[in-house]
């Protein structure tokens, strides 16, 4: 576990308007190289003076960054918070700090030893060559990159975190094994598919301690459901990634849903929650398999009623072309005139909260807003909740 606080911060926060912000944003903080963000981080990164930008203009009070890399001795995420966040930014607003945070290893750029991309080799072999990511755990050139971070203004119950960076996804019940289409073989070896390991970054189950009760912050960023060939081994991963949190959900105590912690079991029934995170998945347009992300919009435990939304989201689609079912002005990233726009990042609360607003920053070309916008493919999207 990785938590730091700050036991005055809470006090004073206790005393403020009881509703919550929480919001979820893919920052595009990430280096190909090791140890790359800190670099950039301890110099001037305009990149990170606009993401910081956006944090101090929507001011979350939780949020999860998705594609922020990760590093042991937590540089990244001292000098981002130190040197960003709490320095008012050009076109931002005030400082802003956050008292706790969590970060914890993921599976992105660690090395499997094994050939998962089925070219004869593993990542220790080519090395010097892209693909070797391709056999890390998770898709990454070195371990950490595309990590996640976690802000809070509250404390985070730490004995109570739950991560599940190591389950296997011959674990999850009905997991959608990759297979070749052209011989109907399994695309895994019987020898590799028992260690798969199905999350590509982590799953984690971060409980807050807000003003309006604990909240369990369940942040994850499935793979792409692209980057593969006909054995869609990507998009069979990111809907399982997915169907984790849905049969999370699904409580109970399941002796296959064993976190990294050796505790078993679902998310009690009575918990309330947000899902958090960059899901790789558009509801009805995109390359992922269909009714990836339906199984966490129509969960009953979930209200997905309220729809963030921006008016930036439907310039760019108009000014793209592309045909689509969906609403753009739902769509949260942007990925340029040969793939348009999509609906992929979410914050869906549990029934229960009161909804009070929601939001995505993604200003209209040309605006003063847009000048910070553009520092990640994504925009951040965000979520106000009361009892």
């Amino acid at each position: 576990m990785n938590v730091h606080g700050d036991p005055k911060a809470w006090v004073k926060a206790q005393n403020e308007t009881a509703q919550l912000r929480v919001a979820t944003y893919n920052t595009s903080l990430y280096d190909d190289a090791d140890g790359g963000l800190i670099a950039r981080l301890q110099g001037d990164d305009g990149n990170a003076r606009k993401i910081a930008a956006v944090l101090q203009r929507v001011r979350p009070d939780l949020v999860l960054l998705n594609e922020f890399d990760y590093d042991p001795q937590h540089r990244a995420a001292d000098l981002f918070q130190r040197d960003y966040l709490e320095v008012a930014q050009p076109g931002g607003g005030e400082a802003l700090r956050y008292p706790y945070r969590y970060l914890a290893p993921v599976n992105t750029g660690v090395p499997s030893g094994l050939d998962l991309d089925g070219d004869g080799q593993s990542g220790d072999a080519k090395r010097a060559d892209r693909a070797r990511g391709n056999d890390a755990w998770g898709y990454g050139l070195h371990p950490g990159q595309y990590g996640m971070l976690v802000l809070s203004r509250y404390p985070i119950d730490t004995d109570a975190v739950r991560s599940f960076q190591t389950f296997k996804w011959s674990a999850l019940p009905g997991a959608r094994q990759p297979r070749d289409p052209a011989t109907g073989k399994a695309w895994y070896s019987d020898s590799v598919w028992p260690q798969m390991r199905l999350s590509s970054k982590s799953h984690w189950d971060v409980p807050v301690k807000t003003p309006l009760g604990v909240l369990h912050f369940l942040a994850a960023h499935p793979t792409p459901p692209v980057f593969d060939g006909p054995e869609d081994r990507n998009g069979a991963r990111n809907h399982d990634e997915i169907a984790l949190w849905a049969r999370y959900l699904d409580g109970g105590t399941p002796a296959w849903l064993c976190d990294d912690q050796g505790r078993c079991g679902g998310l009690a029934n009575d918990a309330r929650f947000v899902i958090v995170g960059d899901m790789n998945a558009d509801p009805i347009d995109g390359d992922g398999v269909p009714g990836s992300i339906k199984q966490l919009l129509d969960h009953p435990r979930v209200d997905a009623s309220h729809i963030p939304h921006s008016e930036g989201a439907a310039e760019r689609a108009r000014f793209y072309g592309f045909a689509r079912k969906g609403d753009t002005a739902q769509h949260t990233g942007d990925f340029g005139p040969k793939a348009g726009t999509l609906r992929l990042d979410y914050v869906l609360p549990s029934r229960g909260w009161q909804v009070k607003d929601t939001g995505v920053f993604w200003p209209k070309a040309g605006s003063e807003d847009a000048k910070i916008s553009e520092a990640s493919d994504h925009h951040l999207v965000w979520v106000d909740l009361s009892n």
